[in-house]
């Protein structure tokens, strides 16, 4: 299941998706964290010390091994290099797959230790002095997109994605690749103006998006927030003394989180687990060949010389329980 946070800077959305990945680790489920935010904070707030999440692999970097990868011996793509960010899967095409190991997971991916189990963290990686005015973000999230775009997960599998700010995600088709869209909001018009603008984009994509009240301080917080997003209002947090010990580097057993924070953290998988029986892969694979072929107009077909409308296979549908190409 796929689990995407977003909201504005500030709002939250990187610790509250650190706490919802060490929750599902608690369970003994399998979980792959993404760091696909900018501010690249996702491994400090799962405990990792500096100079560790500083050496973590950026998926930005690797790119060449993850579209060779993923190519596998699909016919319709001539080289690695004509794969951009939103290139579909066909036949042949090599799919992931959050339990098992792989050439992209021993590049990108590294173990994280939390409270006696561990998660798959992956990041994107931050900007380079290379990068440095000449590069846009969706630069490295293209890697995520990608990947997310070969991925088969099932039922009680995890994958995390800690976003970027705002609504940069809708420069790309990645805003649809999540069975489920956590909006975190503060109680504040800023706060809730990201969610209406994120609302008013994904309307016509049918993205799952439910909102997640942070620093809320009392009743009247909450009743902000339910006048002005309604029924999206899924849970609503408060001030916590574990993630405040948590932010200064100093991490308190995931156990003696409090009950409220744990109680909310449930009722976040309870809604991811809910969406698993409204799945709809042939609409997951038609937006991403929507995508694809937007893209491919707009600048892709410029850039690798290849018209990549020819790499849609349109007799493939992204499935679980697919052979791997």
């Amino acid at each position: 299941m796929k689990t995407a946070f977003v909201g504005k800077g500030g709002s939250g959305k990187t610790t509250l998706s650190s706490l919802f990945v060490r929750h599902l680790a608690a369970t003994g489920a399998p979980v792959i964290a993404v760091d696909a935010d900018i501010n690249q904070h996702l491994g400090a707030a799962l405990g990792l010390d500096d100079d560790t999440a500083a050496r973590l692999p950026a998926m930005g970097a690797r790119l060449p091994l993850i579209k060779d990868y993923l190519r596998g011996s699909n016919p319709r793509i001539a080289s690695a290099d004509t794969m951009i960010k939103t290139t579909p899967p066909g036949e042949g095409s090599r799919l992931l797959r959050v339990r098992e190991n792989n050439p992209v997971y021993d590049a990108c991916a590294r173990p994280v230790e939390l409270d006696g189990s561990a998660v798959r963290l992956m990041v994107t990686g931050p900007f380079t002095e290379a990068d440095l005015g000449v590069s846009c973000y969706h630069s490295k999230t293209g890697a995520v997109e990608l990947c997310l775009n070969h991925l088969v997960d099932g039922r009680d599998e995890y994958v995390v994605v800690d976003m970027t700010a705002g609504s940069d995600s809708f420069a790309s088709g990645m805003f649809t690749r999540f069975d489920m869209t956590f909006l975190v909001a503060e109680p504040t018009r800023k706060g809730v103006s990201v969610y209406r603008q994120y609302k008013e984009y994904a309307r016509d994509f049918g993205v799952t998006l439910r909102v997640v009240g942070n620093k809320v301080q009392g009743p009247d917080d909450v009743d902000f927030l339910r006048q002005e997003v309604g029924d999206d209002l899924l849970v609503t947090v408060g001030h916590s003394e574990w993630v405040r010990a948590m932010e200064k580097g100093r991490p308190r057993r995931f156990e003696l989180l409090e009950p409220a924070d744990r109680t909310a953290l449930r009722t976040l998988k309870d809604a991811v687990d809910a969406t698993y029986a409204a799945r709809d892969w042939d609409r997951y694979t038609s937006q991403m060949v929507q995508f694809h072929l937007r893209n491919a107009r707009s600048w892709g077909n410029g850039r690798t010389g290849v018209d990549l409308a020819s790499q849609v296979d349109p007799a493939f549908v992204l499935r679980e329980q697919q052979p791997v190409g």
